[in-house]
């Protein structure tokens, strides 16, 4: 085997190695990090040039069929055109006969369609499946809900908060970016899918009006239409009890399709639903949001993730300030960190610059191949779950120096062995669409937990580094400490999440807020009780 020959193996393994990486994000799991959504980028361009070149195809068969129809044209135009010249006679009966047969069933029209299918099959397995299609809508009523956003703004490219009468801006993108009313009609769909009439009729309400307004205008992509948007607010409103609501757009959806037998039984079910009881032709329904039973704290997350918590500043409590860190290691002697005291109770410290924008993309990089959708503990297994959307990837500190380097920079601040089996490998995390973390202890609360496999103890402490800026959205707020922390791009945070009795302190119940905007990278190291018995002595104190 020659040179060349055995550098087109090599480069064949390490193209194979690289499909194996990319291959470990979970097709369905799109959605639950950026990271993975930019991926989806590459197949798209693919498909753009399969578009391009079927084009181009098209456009010289279109060219040949404008001179066809030109050249029939013409002879009809002309009004003296002689049937009895043989010539002409013989050429009409060919044009029926056969010129018609062969451009209405063109093989090039097969060829070019057929070479656009057998691209799009060729990447078809790289595509996001339906279920992130799901997981990406859910993600927009989540925004909506947490940051109480306008629907009618998020079809426009805007993000508006609306209290009452107010609306406020809180983000400006550069570029507005629209949606459809098809995007509008499958936010809508997924929600009526599930019951959430909460959600599926402001969406479907913009779907409609969007259709009304492009009615007529025929859109290859679009899945759906003004009747099937008509369809589905119709129903909506008749599970919610708005009768009247319900007839009048299955009216408006028999002007369209008169012929719908389904629509004219539902029409005349309303009538006699408004004849027999005339009040709800005049009540309006209270849509009450759907309840999300394992958040009992919600009301409580959500104005913190809106509002960046009630935290005082420094000037009203002397005890939060800010200083250089040395922590008296001789690691941090020439270069100490800047700490902000942000909480006494719980204690919660923000290091500013912890690290460097070289070290944070050099983590973020060793950590991508290896995401994961994140999962949480129930009971002894561990499961992914609507509340957290998220990848992670753990990393040890054997994968690069530069890990050495940040455990050595963790432990000389904190003070504590930062090592395995006391403190767990490096948790890198990026979140999704609308991704985050609802609240949540980081210490375990129940003795079947899997942490206890480590045999090392409960988490004694959190040491969370920000390795991304975010544009909007994604605060850590800790709930009932009734304070958040907005995303400081290469700081860290922590906080202890044990008392020195060992006890776990319920006030470091804290909630990652959904990303509005941005691209949030994170990572965790957690910190064990065993081996930290020199180093944070315990005390039968509660209070400690």
């Amino acid at each position: 085997m020659g040179p060349a020959a055995r550098l087109a193996a090599l480069l064949a393994v390490l193209a194979l190695q690289a499909g194996d990486l990319a291959g470990v994000a979970t097709r369905g799991d799109t959605f639950s990090a950026l990271t993975s959504v930019a991926r989806a980028l590459a197949p798209e361009r693919r498909l753009l040039g399969l578009l391009r070149r079927y084009l181009r195809g098209e456009e010289a068969r279109l060219r040949d069929l404008t001179r066809f129809y030109d050249k029939v044209l013409s002879l009809h135009e002309d009004s003296a055109t002689p049937v009895s010249n043989p010539l002409l006679a013989f050429t009409l009966i060919k044009r029926l006969q056969s010129d018609w047969k062969n451009v209405v069933h063109s093989l090039e029209a097969s060829e070019n369609i057929r070479a656009l299918k057998d691209g799009y099959e060729k990447v078809e397995q790289d595509l996001p499946a339906f279920e992130d299609l799901e997981g990406a809508a859910r993600a927009l009523m989540r925004l909506q809900d947490v940051y109480m956003l306008s629907v009618k703004g998020l079809a426009r490219g805007v993000f508006q908060r609306v209290t009452g009468c107010a609306v406020t801006d809180l983000y400006s993108p550069r570029r507005l970016f629209s949606l459809t009313g098809d995007d509008c009609f499958q936010v809508g769909k997924v929600a009526y899918d599930m019951g959430d009439y909460y959600h599926a009729i402001p969406w479907l309400e913009e779907a409609v009006s969007l259709f009304r307004g492009s009615y007529g205008e025929w859109k290859t992509e679009d899945e759906a239409s003004l009747e099937d948007a008509l369809d589905h607010l119709a129903f909506a409103y008749f599970q919610v009890g708005n009768i009247s609501c319900a007839l009048s757009l299955s009216r408006e959806f028999l002007l369209y399709s008169p012929d719908n037998k389904r629509m004219a039984r539902n029409v005349l079910k309303y009538e006699k639903l408004l004849a027999e009881s005339p009040n709800q032709a005049v009540a309006e329904a209270v849509i009450q949001r759907p309840n999300v039973p394992h958040l009992q704290t919600r009301d409580t997350y959500e104005e913190l993730c809106q509002t960046l918590g009630s935290q005082p500043t420094h000037y009203q409590i002397p005890s939060l300030y800010c200083s250089y860190e040395t922590s008296s290691s001789p690691y941090l002697l020439l270069q100490p960190v800047r700490k902000e005291v942000i909480h006494l109770e719980p204690y919660v410290v923000l290091y500013h610059d912890f690290v460097s924008d070289t070290e944070a993309q050099k983590i973020r990089g060793l950590a991508e191949p290896w995401l994961q959708r994140s999962v949480v503990a129930s009971g002894e297994k561990q499961l992914p779950v609507e509340y957290r959307i998220s990848k992670s990837a753990w990393l040890k500190d054997t994968v690069d120096p530069v890990l050495v380097t940040l455990d050595h920079r963790i432990a000389s601040l904190t003070g504590l062995d930062v090592q395995p089996p006391y403190a767990e490998y490096l948790q890198v995390v990026n979140y999704g669409i609308g991704g985050h973390y609802e609240p949540h202890f980081d210490h375990a609360t129940s003795p079947t937990s899997p942490l206890y496999r480590m045999n090392s103890g409960n988490r004694v402490a959190t040491f969370m580094i920000y390795l991304s800026s975010v544009e909007a959205g994604g605060a850590t707020a800790f709930i009932y400490g009734n304070f958040s922390v907005p995303v400081v791009k290469n700081a860290a945070l922590f906080w202890w999440n044990l008392h020195r009795s060992g006890e776990g302190d319920g006030d470091t119940l804290h909630a990652g807020c959904p990303v509005l905007v941005g691209d949030k990278w994170v990572a965790n190291k957690w910190i064990h009780e065993y081996g930290q018995e020199f180093r944070r002595p315990c005390s039968s104190s509660p209070e400690d």
